[in-house]
């Protein structure tokens, strides 16, 4: 990996940070940082920019664990689709690569990609996306990622954040945000 990435940090909270990449470094020069760099949580916008998160938290990981496993056992038993956790980095059609914390791709979308692309962060748009706040999310940037995500195709997406209890939907078609405060099942409590 030849191509230099100079560093823009956020300087307000210091819990993530920003990578101007230069436009020779391409996809594979992407993809061989983010295997060198397997314990930070890292994406790319459809600017390019790389941003580099703390890993989650144990509660808004657990949490995102409880629905990934959720997801296959229903996926299990309709065998319409596959699930991927927050491991797997996809490539949405506006260049941006995300790894959304569960996500459920339809059978047909999932075979339609070459065997060789799997291994890598596959050209696909889930149908569904699960989005969990963890301690070093920034909310503000949270609603944007999932309008990024309808932008591209994604039909429904759900952005749960444990700390204020609260699961926002994101859906195509007119109305393409609404919000509801749940008692989550999955709060872990101090005993």
């Amino acid at each position: 990996m030849a191509a230099t990435l100079p560093l823009a940090l956020d300087i307000a909270t210091l819990e993530r940070v920003v990578l101007r990449a230069d436009p020779s470094f391409s996809d594979d020069d992407f993809f061989d940082f983010c295997q060198h760099h397997d314990l930070l949580r890292i994406e790319r916008n459809a600017e390019g920019e790389i941003v580099i998160m703390a890993p989650a938290g144990f509660d808004s990981n657990w949490i995102a664990f409880e629905i990934a496993a959720e997801l296959r056992s229903w996926t299990k038993k309709d065998g319409g689709g596959i699930v991927a956790a927050a491991e797997a980095g996809i490539t949405l059609p506006d260049g941006s690569v995300f790894s959304p914390d569960a996500c459920w791709i339809p059978m047909q979308r999932w075979k339609a990609i070459p065997l060789d692309e799997r291994k890598r962060f596959p050209s696909l748009v889930p149908a569904f996306v699960v989005e969990v706040r963890s301690p070093s999310d920034r909310m503000k940037d949270l609603p944007a990622k999932m309008l990024v995500y309808l932008r591209n195709g994604v039909e429904m997406g759900w952005l749960i954040d444990p700390k204020s209890r609260t699961v926002s939907i994101y859906k195509t078609g007119p109305s393409s945000q609404w919000s509801l405060t749940i008692r989550l099942f999955f709060a872990v409590k101090a005993r």
